[in-house]
């Protein structure tokens, strides 16, 4: 670390000046001036580097730094220390090593105690010491809320992103059936006018509507091809060429409900050949409107799904508490609310989920929470070396339910596979991920008393969650 020693002289009304130390005796502030030594920095100088012995107290009495951890080819900033900030070792801390490494912002005057003067100092500095804990209790919260909320947010950016592109579709579908079902519509008063000239007995009309509905009704259609209904349309473009209906939005409505030439020559046996033309624009309309109108049921059905499972994967109707909550249905509204990414990617989903498991006391919440973390890093990690399959499956265990998530990505590396559950460790580029979302993963499962554990080989990787049945 390269340093400048400064002849610069800290006074014990300075340091009364910093609020944490505010009421600390002067005699042991006095003390700490005396065990340790001033060092000033220069903007962009290094204070330390990540990895070295946390061995210093350091209070910042002019200026400040930032600090930042390496991720992927890219720097993340954590924390910035402005001038009344203390931080480095603190009493009872069992931090051993930074995990990032420390930048000068702007000119830094800081106080500088060795680690083992402060471990001294306790014996004798009682409000000194009281008044250090209480820093460390403040920094450890502060930093753990913070990264549960960068966590949370790059979560949601992720789920939103996806949520939006699901939502695009059904609701363009809606709009663009809408418009068409519109001109559908306009068409009506010239198809009635053809209609009425053609004076259709009702004993006629009656053997038309039978036969419409019995094709319409035919079990077991089959699934054509592009190539397939493009030759089918192609055909019956030919056939309505002959009679003197030139549409080939026709061909392609009477493909879609699965009219072949051969039905169109039972119809024209039923009907006069005059009344050939007008009966199947009449036909076509009729069923184009109806497809219409299926269509924009079942983009509003989707749109209705995607929002109840909003609804459901962050339970904004129930209180934040325990309640007994079915695993099942938080797995799939977390697989709902991700469907973009898993469609995106192909991945095969392999779902086996125990009928009979029983509800649990959690927090719907945060289990989701867990489901989300966990099942993202699986597509994350498919989406590396072209994994495609999903396992997600639950059973009882005991007086456990166990819940399983498997990928067939590349696996975690053993030399690192005891680390996956750290803070801020990561293998993500930056903006992928925080580091923070195993661990988040780690601190809910055991403020539910239960365990997550990992295995791992090249083309499996399986995370295994137990949480008990009694929460009493």
């Amino acid at each position: 670390m390269k340093t400048t020693t400064s002849m610069h002289t800290v006074t014990v009304d300075q340091l009364k000046k910093i609020e944490n130390l505010q009421s600390v005796p002067a005699e042991q502030l006095q003390w700490l001036i005396d065990e340790s030594h001033v060092e000033e920095f220069e903007p962009g100088e290094r204070l330390f580097e990540a990895g070295s012995p946390l061995d210093v107290t350091m209070v910042v009495l002019e200026g400040s730094f930032r600090i930042c951890m390496p991720q992927g080819n890219s720097i993340r900033e954590i924390a910035v220390l402005n001038e009344g900030s203390i931080t480095g070792y603190l009493p009872y801390s069992r931090g051993k090593k930074l995990t990032g490494y420390g930048e000068c912002v702007r000119k830094m005057t800081s106080l500088i105690c060795p680690a083992e003067k402060i471990q001294h100092g306790i014996k004798i500095n009682y409000e000194l010491t009281e008044a250090l804990v209480h820093i460390m209790t403040n920094r450890v919260r502060d930093f753990t809320a913070l990264q549960q909320q960068n966590e949370k947010m790059m979560a949601l950016g992720k789920l939103s992103a996806g949520l939006a592109h699901e939502l695009n579709n059904p609701a363009a579908a809606i709009v663009r059936n809408t418009a068409a079902l519109k001109d559908q519509l306009h068409k009506y008063p010239h198809i009635f006018k053809q209609l009425a000239a053609i004076k259709l007995k009702m004993s006629e009309v009656d053997p038309i509507n039978t036969f419409i509905q019995e094709i319409i009704n035919r079990p077991d259609k089959p699934v054509l091809g592009m190539l397939e209904k493009s030759s089918k349309e192609d055909e019956m473009m030919d056939w309505l060429e002959d009679h003197e209906v030139n549409s080939y939005e026709m061909a392609e409505t009477l493909v879609d409900v699965g009219f072949a030439v051969n039905d169109l020559d039972k119809l024209k046996l039923k009907v006069a050949d005059d009344c050939v033309s007008p009966v199947l624009v009449w036909i076509s309309n009729t069923l184009m409107t109806d497809k219409l109108v299926s269509d924009i049921e079942e983009a509003s059905r989707r749109i209705s799904e995607l929002v109840t499972s909003v609804k459901n994967f962050t339970h904004m109707d129930m209180a934040a508490d325990k309640q007994l909550v079915d695993i099942k249905e938080g797995i799939i509204s977390t697989l709902k609310m991700m469907i973009y990414k898993i469609k995106k990617n192909n991945i095969n989903m392999v779902k086996s989920f125990a009928e009979d498991l029983p509800k649990i006391m959690a927090r719907p919440g945060d289990l989701n929470q867990v489901w989300t973390n966990l099942i993202d890093n699986a597509l994350d990690a498919m989406e590396s070396n072209g994994g495609d399959t999903l396992k997600i499956s639950t059973q009882r265990d005991g007086s456990f339910v166990q819940i399983k998530i498997t990928d067939n990505g590349p696996g975690i590396p053993e030399d690192i596979r005891s680390r996956i559950f750290d803070p801020f460790f990561t293998t993500k580029a930056m903006g992928k991920g925080t580091g923070m979302g195993l661990d988040v993963v780690s601190r809910i499962i055991q403020q539910h008393n239960g365990t997550v554990k990992v295995k791992s080989k090249p083309g499996e990787t399986e995370f295994e969650v137990c949480l008990p049945l009694n929460q009493e």
